[in-house]
């Protein structure tokens, strides 16, 4: 399968911080990559620069045809093919879900109105959230906030999804509520790249696995591979505690 995301000795520092320390990771369309490690070892300020949400010192990344690094970068055009789900849903409270959702295809992608009501169904029902195009957010549980905020990044299209931890605010019902979504978008092909606690998750459904530590790639590889016969000892005492 071609790549659709290579990411080619990425630096990023906070000042005298140095957060990622020369990353190197290469995707391809249709892989489910799990990153994992611990607190601060790179994963979400890595996800923020393939998004072009963070600036970075070093490196290139090339994402769904877009190149970031040096010079400037069309971040409109990057985010109509990259989207991101955050830990927290960032919708917003005074539009129903219908709006929440067709507000980036109508001012990004110029999405006629008639076509509206066809977008929504079509993303909500791949997120199991049918009867909720007239709710507002706040009517809904954490769970269902999530998986909108995973169908309205669905309504712009993109070639490739990034999930930041969109699990971690949730408690075990709603997570699982969450994961059974992105299980089920895996199963169409999509391609994902999800920084996540899930051990159970990552080792399960995702078909490669990205270990981070001290900002950079410790380990990458088959996920089934990397659970069952870790190759460092820090991946080792990263997984046993946590996986269930």
């Amino acid at each position: 399968m071609p790549t659709v995301l290579r990411i080619d000795n990425l630096t990023k520092a906070y000042g005298a911080l140095t957060v990622l320390n020369g990353v190197n990771i290469e995707i391809e369309t249709g892989d489910v990559v799990a990153v994992i490690g611990r607190s601060g070892s790179g994963k979400s300020t890595m996800l923020r620069c393939i998004n072009g949400l963070e600036k970075f010192q070093g490196g290139t990344i090339e994402v769904a045809g877009h190149k970031l690094g040096s010079g400037k970068s069309n971040l409109r055009a990057l985010r109509t093919d990259v989207g991101m789900v955050f830990q927290s849903y960032n919708l917003f409270p005074h539009l129903t879900v219908a709006e929440n959702i067709t507000l980036a295809p109508k001012v990004v992608r110029k999405l006629p109105k008639s076509e509206h009501p066809e977008l929504v169904k079509s993303v909500l029902a791949r997120v199991g959230l049918s009867d909720k195009a007239e709710s507002y957010p706040d009517e809904l549980s954490g769970g269902q906030q999530q998986r909108v905020a995973i169908a309205r990044s669905l309504a712009m299209q993109p070639k490739v999804m990034l999930f930041d931890e969109v699990t971690s605010a949730l408690d075990p019902e709603l997570t699982g509520e969450v994961l059974k979504t992105i299980t089920e978008l895996a199963e169409t092909g999509m391609t994902m790249v999800l920084v996540t606690h899930e051990m159970g998750f990552a080792r399960g459904v995702a078909n490669k696995t990205v270990f981070m530590n001290e900002g950079l790639v410790w380990e990458a590889g088959p996920s089934a591979e990397m659970f069952d016969n870790p190759k460092t000892e820090e991946l080792r005492c990263f997984i046993q505690p946590n996986l269930k």
